[in-house]
């Protein structure tokens, strides 16, 4: 018996073999394939938003890293060219960020010396794209921001010095296209216009003027059918600001473009993920029903820092952006969009002294309507955008002593309000297909991330820092990158020890831009019980 039984079950152990292998190459074909073409190589904007795509069941090709910007070089159009060539092929959709195509990256579209011809050069590449290939083409653009200081080499040199009367000028240029100005800040003006040094605001508006210009045809070849859909999106802005006017300027250019084609978004790290979760819906024919339930307070007339649009008016167009539904109830969505926002609408960093441990009868009420949405069946993907920059420690504490935060979809809290919304919407979205595992690690990413880390070892770190008199190694932490690194960890990791949710993960923290603002978290093999 034996002697047939041996060879019997070789043969049925290698054709299942067999068959299993075929069956897994067979399902990896089908998936649906997207081309990304980022911004640059921030986790945020690159790696992280592929994780997500990939755990969702779609395959992502992603250009060689050294490609991409990073934060001590600018990309390579030229090479991003030729993969993307090499790839289209391949994809059944691209989303591409054309800021990386034409000048390197987001901050090399603010600080290049590029001629406008060879601008629009590289630009008049993609004109041919479709012609060359039937893939379905999503690009996204940015208007350069206008922000009211900057530090670090994300800005021309001259920003950190003169950046806030550079943002003043701004708003005055703004405000007098709109209505006019008064005889006082007509003087204002013209006194900033006056001692402002006129090589450095001429480079900053001439700058400005090839960006819009550029912009200007992105929106001509939306309309002749080159692109599937356009979004370009406002970068750190105000109310008044050149980047709001420019905006403004460009809606009245295409009036005749419809939303289906074309929209101008705000906020930009987040469009990847926005685009790509487009190309997935359209892929699949799936447009999405998403309804926004804000906490009390202030709510959706939130205006948030670093935004021209208060949130009632930014988050329909970025449900719109993924060709999603805005729900008028809970009771006929696919995804409740729970939004955490200010109770007085001031909303300020997540480093600041008021963000502590402390919940509040709003934050207790908020996770009380949370957990009944939960409880009857609906999935909630929390945005957290009390703050800027990081959680909100008093609500995410006591959300996670109720043992409401594993119950939640997805969650995220990081930079803008709007980088975290456009997120949001995307995980709420794709999360149902993905397996639990998955859904749940990248989840425990953006609790490291934007909790433990943004809203906690950061502040640890900067106070590090300014104790050793060393207040500028936040945008360059050169020699301190070590001690800087153990410090946040440590806190990082006291941190996840308190929470059920990450109790048991062991991971660590990188800082791929060598300064405080963001970190990559790599998740490992969790602890043993």
């Amino acid at each position: 018996m034996k002697i047939w039984n041996n060879p019997f079950r070789k043969i049925l152990l290698f054709s299942l073999l067999l068959l299993s292998f075929s069956s897994a190459q067979a399902e990896e074909n089908q998936k649906e394939t997207l081309l990304f073409l980022p911004l640059d190589n921030r986790p945020v904007c690159s790696s992280y938003v592929a994780k997500t795509m990939e755990a969702a069941g779609y395959k992502v090709l992603l250009p060689p890293d050294k490609y991409l910007a990073s934060y001590n070089r600018n990309g390579s159009p030229d090479e991003l060219w030729k993969w993307l060539v090499s790839r289209a092929p391949q994809a059944d959709a691209a989303v591409i960020s054309t800021d990386s195509l034409i000048y390197g990256g987001l901050v090399a579209s603010r600080t290049h010396h590029e001629p406008q011809a060879v601008l629009e050069q590289r630009l008049q590449r993609l004109e041919t794209l479709r012609d060359q290939f039937p893939v379905r083409l999503y690009a996204f653009s940015t208007l350069m921001r206008t922000p009211r200081a900057s530090f670090g080499a994300v800005e021309p040199p001259y920003y950190s010095k003169i950046g806030p009367a550079i943002f003043r000028y701004s708003e005055l240029c703004d405000s007098e296209d709109l209505i006019g100005l008064s005889l006082k800040d007509a003087l204002t003006k013209k006194t900033l216009s006056t001692n402002l040094p006129k090589a450095d605001l001429q480079d900053w508006l001439e700058r400005r003027q090839k960006n819009l210009n550029i912009n200007s045809k992105l929106t001509e070849m939306t309309r002749s059918n080159r692109f599937h859909f356009l979004a370009i999106g406002k970068d750190d802005n105000a109310p008044l600001s050149h980047t709001h006017m420019e905006a403004r300027k460009l809606t009245q250019e295409t009036y005749d473009l419809t939303q289906r084609t074309f929209q101008i978004i705000p906020g930009v790290d987040q469009l990847g993920l926005l685009l790509l979760t487009r190309a997935g819906n359209e892929l699949k024919r799936y447009q999405p029903r998403v309804y926004a339930y804000y906490a009390d307070g202030w709510g959706p007339r939130t205006l948030p820092q670093y935004s021209d649009m208060t949130l009632g008016q930014s988050v329909p167009q970025q449900i719109l952006a993924v060709d999603g539904r805005t729900a008028t109830s809970a009771a006929n969505a696919d995804v409740v969009l729970a939004l955490n926002t200010p109770f007085d609408g001031i909303m300020m960093d997540s480093t600041a002294p008021s963000n502590q441990f402390f919940s509040s009868p709003q934050n207790r009420a908020y996770i009380k309507q949370l957990k009944q949405l939960m409880d009857n069946g609906y999935r909630v993907s929390l945005a957290d955008v009390a703050y800027s920059n990081g959680a909100d420690n008093g609500f995410m504490n006591e959300l996670a002593k109720q043992g409401q935060l594993e119950r939640l979809t997805a969650y995220n809290g990081w930079n803008t309000a709007d980088n975290t919304v456009g997120f949001a919407i995307c995980q709420g979205i794709l999360t149902p297909q993905m397996s639990k595992p998955d859904a749940e690690k990248l989840m425990r990413i953006r609790v490291i991330d934007d909790w433990y880390y943004q809203a906690n070892a950061r502040r640890s770190a900067t106070a590090f820092l300014e104790s050793k008199n060393q207040k500028n190694a936040v945008y360059l932490l050169g020699p301190y990158q070590k001690p800087v690194h153990d410090l946040a960890l440590g806190v990082c990791r006291d941190l996840s020890g308190r929470y059920k949710f990450t109790e048991k993960s062991n991971f660590d923290i990188s800082f791929p831009w060598n300064r405080l603002f963001e970190i990559d978290v790599e998740l490992k093999k969790d602890k043993k019980k």
